[in-house]
């Protein structure tokens, strides 16, 4: 598996970049599976394909305080995130892993190598929900806080599967631009962003090691696809028309 540790400079770049990773493993003719890691260096909010800006949003705060809000390629609700929370994602194949054509594979499969290589660095970790990663007692569902949310987006040959690390991540930025959801897993029992959400606490060179390890990513990528994410960016992620298409 190829390995790529890059920030853009702009979020609409990052998600960009996301999809190009996605696209160029399906031109490939061949399994093309990545592993990569990304950390914004000042706070945006990014929400799901399908979601309704103004049911999860709080779009006054995020404007005033100069905070863009975009839209990835895949399902799910809003995220915040900036610094203090690593961002990943896995470019992979279904001619490698067949068994993972139906979603609910994809998650349980991602999530348990996930939760198994983040468990032997704070025990504690497993999932929860239908693609939430969490630490806390697995018998005590009101005891378990997310650190991690977690979407796909799926394609012909591969699927991109990515989401959210909290390490050290200042959380009461969440209440701050993000509205209680409107959709809810059971295990949160209504519960606020403020006592749902909690740091990993754990440093995220180690985070990336392990998760790295886990997939065996060791091959590096120095050919990534600048030109298309230049233009998913120019013509996608940077225009209104898709970050507030809902």
């Amino acid at each position: 598996m190829r390995y790529l540790d890059l920030t853009l400079p702009a979020p609409a770049e990052n998600l960009a970049l996301d999809e190009a990773l996605l696209e160029t493993a399906e031109a490939a003719g061949r399994p093309l599976e990545t592993l990569r890691f990304w950390e914004p260096a000042a706070p945006a909010v990014v929400v799901g394909r399908s979601s309704r800006l103004d049911d999860e949003v709080f779009l006054d705060v995020c404007r005033a305080r100069g905070v863009p809000v975009l839209r990835r390629p895949s399902g799910g609700a809003a995220i915040v995130a900036g610094p203090g929370c690593l961002m990943y994602a896995l470019v992979l194949s279904y001619e490698k892993r067949p068994d993972l054509r139906p979603l609910e594979n994809a998650h349980r499969a991602v999530l348990d190598a996930m939760a198994a290589a983040l468990d032997s660095l704070r025990p504690g970790v497993h999932c929860a929900g239908t693609s939430d990663l969490v630490v806390g007692d697995k018998n005590c569902s009101i005891d378990n806080k997310k650190f991690s949310g977690n979407s796909a987006r799926c394609r012909r040959t591969h699927f991109l599967y990515h989401g959210t690390l909290l390490y050290d991540f200042p959380l009461h930025e969440i209440n701050r631009f993000l509205k209680h959801p409107p959709r809810m897993p059971g295990y949160r029992n209504g519960r606020n962003h403020a006592i749902f959400v909690a740091n990993l606490n754990v440093p995220a060179d180690a985070i990336r090691c392990a998760i790295s390890q886990a997939w065996n990513a060791a091959e590096p990528y120095p050919d990534w696809p600048r030109e298309l994410t230049a233009r998913l960016t120019a013509e996608k992620y940077s225009q209104t028309a898709w970050n507030e298409c809902l």
